[in-house]
């Protein structure tokens, strides 16, 4: 009967907990169903720039599911690549024909020499035999340069600049958030707020006072991650510090910002799920080109699918802050808007 009764008031006290009940049934569709549409997205056919290429050599790449540009002449095929949004660029010449490769994704690069590779060993096989009527294997030789990285250049290259800003941001959250909770749970908040002192005032110095926290936490995390564990750094050290100070600011404001509607350490955890858990999945640990329109446009409401896009830009391709500073004014203007609905927030627990 003890245990009857127990179990019978457990399951009263999840009934009347909505939001647990929730957690529980829906968030996890969610999820599942996020996940289902992320890798079930079609795969982008490469884009291979080509400078004196003949007209058989471009129709049996596009055999190969390439699309080819080509070009006349170019006066720099690094710039054109990045300008283009090309994967590649193949030269021909009279010497050995040159792959220079984008190299963002190392992944697809590979598969992209492997196809350029099979199409021209086609070609010259049909050569071949329309010179001699033979068939044979024909090696061919093709030099490799890279626009990014490097030929050991691996998938973790690109996934570091991203694991280390969502380690920074997803801490930063559920430490502010949880703080702060403590903070009202026990009446200080509240306490805090019977006194002339204004809102704004109040999320200044809590921002200032978890800051110092966030700050050291991100340093520490920054230095160990590049100094410590050698991950590819091409880009300013100090220039990523900044980056993900300001992404651990966007985190501080919305942990502050969600806590004010938690009513438990265990309510501000469901939060998880909800609004760190999906943003790991647009920071370009999934390549986002192949995605249907709305999930790359719900990606781009994301912070952390701009913190990792300047982090990888940093770290990975070595661009400065002014080239990756679009990806920094919407940082700032998330945690703006953050901390503005903050002391808004903060209105429900003044009581005079």
């Amino acid at each position: 009967m003890r245990i009857q009764a127990m179990v019978k008031r457990i399951c009263q006290e999840m009934v009347r907990d909505k939001r647990t009940l929730a957690l529980l049934i829906v968030a996890p569709l969610l999820i599942l169903s996020l996940m289902y549409f992320l890798f079930n997205s079609e795969d982008r056919d490469p884009r291979l720039g080509g400078l004196g290429l003949d007209e058989r050599i471009v129709t049996v790449l596009e055999e190969s599911e390439i699309t080819v540009e080509t070009f006349e002449e170019v006066s720099d095929v690094e710039s054109l690549i990045v300008s283009e949004g090309l994967d590649g660029m193949l030269i021909m010449g009279a010497g050995t024909p040159e792959l220079v490769l984008e190299n963002s994704d190392p992944s697809a690069s590979q598969a992209l020499q492997m196809k350029v590779k099979q199409a021209m060993s086609l070609q010259a096989q049909q050569e071949l035999m329309e010179r001699t009527g033979t068939e044979a294997d024909v090696d061919t030789t093709i030099s490799k340069d890279y626009v990014y990285g490097s030929e050991s250049s691996d998938f973790f290259d690109i996934l570091s600049p991203v694991l280390i800003g969502f380690f920074v941001f997803f801490f930063v959250f559920l430490i502010s958030g949880i703080g702060l909770l403590k903070e009202r749970t026990s009446g200080t908040l509240e306490r805090l707020l019977s006194t002339p002192i204004r809102r704004g005032e109040v999320v200044t110095a809590y921002l200032i006072g978890y800051g110092i926290f966030a700050i050291i936490q991100t340093v520490i995390v920054v230095l160990y991650s590049v100094l410590v564990l050698d991950i590819v750094l091409v880009g300013s050290l100090w220039h990523v510090v900044f980056i993900n100070l300001l992404l651990a600011l966007v985190a501080l404001s919305l942990g502050t910002l969600l806590s004010t509607f938690a009513a438990s350490e265990f309510q501000m955890v469901q939060f998880i799920p909800i609004a760190v858990i999906p943003q790991i999945f647009f920071s370009g640990i999934i390549p986002l080109e192949g995605m249907a329109d709305w999930l790359q446009a719900l990606g781009k409401v994301m912070p952390l699918y701009y913190g990792a896009d300047a982090l990888r830009g940093v770290m990975y391709k070595g661009l400065s802050l002014t080239d990756v500073s679009g990806s920094l004014y919407v940082l700032a203007l998330f945690s703006i808007v953050f901390i503005v609905l903050n002391i808004y927030a903060l209105k429900r627990y003044r009581k005079l």
